[in-house]
């Protein structure tokens, strides 16, 4: 069976990338692993991944990215899936299985009345807001430093000090404004989706599903990077953590004068109390 040359990469570019998720785990004291997650054209992709897990029941796509990210599992999913109801509709429709139709939204729409909207039209405009992975013919996720694949998009949960890093690595090697976004439930898509249709870094607030049915902790976060993008992040936090703008965060009690910390940081910028 012939490979698709974009889907698996080349040895030496995919040692790269794993190591860049093992330095950024170990710099941040990561309690769960970096996630690669990608997009797939063919089916038959998919089956040539080594030790892929799928599932015969009813799961969602947050329960995935926690059995890669805690389990270490390499776990993957189908239009067949999606289809025939194994994969929760909504998030099949958000994470490229399935296309959205004005019929699916406005059903889900609708179902949200209930919950997390008071009217039908709010729910139509969180679901024109969602950005939406065009559908493919599979997914699949797995660690980043054990993955047989070239991702389309990296996730990495942590408290937010170790995110907030994550974005201060980035902008140390090149500087822009993130701005982030909050759907709503389905938050995923603020992360996951919306790098992936946008090229660029996404910050999440997990959302109650995800908290309550897919893993997340109440204290996590997730950012979402192009995978190119982690190299850049790593080597911003290798130069932060030299200067001791590392992780863990280095704490002073509110009480305390800041002169000798602040002094340490910015040389020749604090003056002194009796200067």
């Amino acid at each position: 069976m012939q490979r698709s040359s974009d889907v698996f990469m080349e040895k030496r570019e995919m040692k790269s990338l794993k190591e860049s998720a093992e330095k950024i785990e170990k710099l941040l004291r990561l309690e769960t692993r970096v996630v690669a997650y990608r997009r797939l054209e063919r089916l038959d992709d998919l089956k040539e991944i080594p030790d892929l897990r799928t599932f015969n029941r009813l799961f969602t796509f947050c329960q995935l990215i926690t059995l890669a990210r805690v389990n270490g599992w390499t776990v993957g999913a189908t239009k067949a899936d999606a289809r025939e109801g194994r994969l929760l509709d909504r998030c099949s429709r958000i994470h490229g299985l399935r296309t959205a139709s004005e019929k699916s939204m406005a059903a889900e729409a609708a179902s949200f009345i209930t919950t997390w909207f008071s009217s039908l039209e709010d729910g139509m405009k969180q679901q024109k807001d969602y950005p939406r992975i065009p559908a493919g013919e599979g997914i699949v996720l797995a660690p980043l430093s054990a993955a047989a694949f070239d991702p389309d998009a990296v996730m990495i949960y942590g408290l937010p000090a170790q995110v907030m890093l994550v974005m201060c690595g980035l902008q140390k090697e090149r500087y822009e404004r993130f701005q982030f976004s909050f759907i709503g439930e389905g938050a995923c898509a603020d992360s996951l989706a919306q790098c992936y249709v946008s090229g660029k870094p996404a910050l999440a607030v997990p959302c109650y599903g995800e908290r309550s049915l897919g893993g997340a902790a109440d204290d996590e976060i997730v950012i979402a990077l192009p995978p190119a993008e982690l190299e850049r992040a790593v080597s911003g936090l290798e130069k932060l953590s030299s200067i001791g703008l590392g992780y863990p965060v280095r704490r002073r009690a509110a009480e305390m004068d800041l002169t000798e910390a602040l002094g340490e940081r910015y040389p020749g910028r604090i003056k002194t109390t009796n200067q």
